[in-house]
């Protein structure tokens, strides 16, 4: 049929057309006729969805703004909650409103249960059989059971909490040496989370000498992952030059995966030789070593657990755990430095719940109510990833009304989703009243879509019952052992900017004053 067609064509140009012409034309008829026929076999089907009109090859990579958050929220006024935009030769859809990321994350969740893996994020994640980026299949659904149900239940995280103490006191004794100069609160709290997860994963295998001289490198390489994943790379829009590498991202992430490696494995190693010692380290702190080799050593078919996947499992703890804590972490405190009657308000709580004679225990974290209320307002108003981790669909899905093509990568834009004025009132204004005061029950585990931080559905973060003790916790401690100011002549800086991680443009810079009782206690 497509020779008869071709024959026919030919025929219709007159003999004089020279070579070149006749094969243009042959080939623009060819392409009519291949855009007809794939029209036609549609039989139906919704369109595409709406978006801008790019470049041919490259798509609108050349319009891109670099807040893409802010872009995208943009393009969304134009086109609507459900776009498409060419980045190179891959074909993006952006989600932004609470009703289609439902359809997604929701009533379709199983055929959005892939993900769209960058090239940096398959190097670091030996191959992207860690829980993040894993394809939906059987050793996801093992990897993430034993996360959920073995490393994340409440009794496992309840025993590891004289680790998390330890390491809070440890910094909240660093900052009282800082007492009346100025702090990085991003630095501080990225320290403090790093080594809150860490200490979690290893506990007493490392004695204290090692656990600084590791936590110090663990800080660069860890910031130098989160950079890297977040980092445009063409490998990604243009998959056929993938192999070349032209931009070095993945040959820098192959360094840092190694350099991660080497530590685990050195660790593992101490643990096992601790374990034949010590009569499976009897006397020793648990932690999620331990447990996950027990696992390892015991799980047979019925978990097959090998080694890359333990060390790919705490590469998502280490990455995913500690820059967006610290962001969080970072966005509520400038945010209560820029209202100071919540910081006064969240104080006075402290005070009513814990009292100036004590240091915060997370045993006091549920009774602290407007705290909490502080914290989830800083995840609506500046969530941490504000894109989730891209979805892909595993065959082309009908959402708002437009078809999702398969293998397409879906964005669900929480930013704007937090932001929507239908969905909260006064949207842009910093109010923890509106989670403190509400009748509903909000909670992390994204069951009403208008407020998604972490995700939902079955890829939402698995972390998200470790993050809740420890963001509420460490923000507590600094609040209560300290008063924070910004220094004489600085101004508060509220803007933000885009990357894997939403962080501060610039970053928080506050002097704290110590303000319990007893100074004995910050030692």
């Amino acid at each position: 049929m497509m020779e008869d067609l071709a024959n026919q064509i030919r025929s219709w140009w007159p003999s004089e057309i020279d070579g070149l012409k006749m094969s243009l034309a042959f080939s623009f008829a060819l392409c009519i006729i291949s855009w007809v026929m794939v029209k036609r076999s549609r039989n139906g089907a919704p369109p595409l969805p709406p978006g801008p009109r790019g470049l041919p090859l490259i798509g609108s990579l050349p319009f891109v703004e670099p807040d893409l958050h802010r872009y995208f929220a943009k393009l969304a006024r134009i086109y609507g909650p459900v776009m498409k935009i060419q980045l190179g030769r891959k074909i993006c859809v952006v989600l932004s409103s609470p009703e289609v990321a439902k359809e997604v994350l929701k009533d379709h969740d199983a055929i959005f249960a892939d993900r769209d893996s960058s090239a940096a994020a398959i190097a670091l994640m030996y191959g992207g059989i860690d829980i993040a980026f894993s394809p939906y299949g059987p050793d996801w659904r093992m990897m993430r059971k034993v996360c959920s149900r073995e490393m994340m239940s409440p009794k496992v995280l309840d025993s590891y909490y004289c680790l998390r103490r330890r390491e809070v006191h440890e910094t909240l004794r660093y900052v009282r040496t800082k007492a009346g100069t100025p702090v990085n609160i991003s630095d501080m709290a990225f320290g403090a989370s790093l080594n809150v997860v860490t200490s979690m994963i290893w506990g007493d295998t490392l004695d204290a000498e090692d656990r600084r001289s590791v936590g110090h490198e663990f800080r660069r390489v860890a910031g130098e992952a989160v950079d890297l994943l977040g980092s445009p790379n063409v490998s990604d829009l243009f998959p056929i030059i993938s192999r070349f590498d032209l931009q070095g991202v993945v040959g820098r992430m192959k360094r840092v995966s190694s350099w991660l490696d080497r530590i685990f494995d050195s660790v593992i190693d101490q643990r096992l030789k601790m374990d034949r010692g010590e009569g499976e380290g009897e006397g020793k702190s648990k932690d999620f070593l331990q447990l996950v080799l027990q696992l390892q050593k015991e799980g047979g078919a019925k978990t097959p657990m090998t080694p890359n996947h333990v060390k790919a499992m705490f590469v998502d703890l280490v990455v995913g755990g500690t820059d967006t804590s610290a962001t969080t972490i970072e966005w509520a405190m400038a945010e209560m430095m820029h209202n100071p009657e919540i910081m006064k308000k969240a104080q006075d709580e402290l005070e009513q719940v814990v009292g100036m004679d004590h240091m915060v225990e997370e045993s006091h974290v549920p009774k602290l109510h407007y705290l909490d209320a502080i914290l989830k307002e800083a995840l609506r108003l500046h969530p941490p990833v504000v894109f989730l981790v891209p979805r892909s669909p595993r065959k082309p899905c009908t959402i708002g009304g437009y078809t999702i093509p398969m293998g397409s990568r879906v964005f669900i834009n929480t930013w704007t989703i937090h932001r929507n004025p239908e969905g909260w009132d006064n949207p842009l204004e910093f109010c923890p009243e509106r989670f403190y005061n509400s009748t509903s029950k909000w909670d992390y585990n994204g069951n009403d879509v208008r407020y998604i931080p972490f995700g939902s559905g079955r890829r939402m973060c698995a972390g998200v019952p470790l993050a809740e003790r420890m963001l509420t916790y460490v923000l507590a401690s600094l609040l209560h052992s300290f008063d924070w100011r910004l220094a004489e002549g600085m101004k508060l800086d509220l803007s933000d900017k885009f990357g894997i991680v939403l962080k501060k443009a610039t970053p928080l810079v506050a002097i704290p004053t110590p303000r319990l009782s007893n100074p004995e206690l910050y030692s």
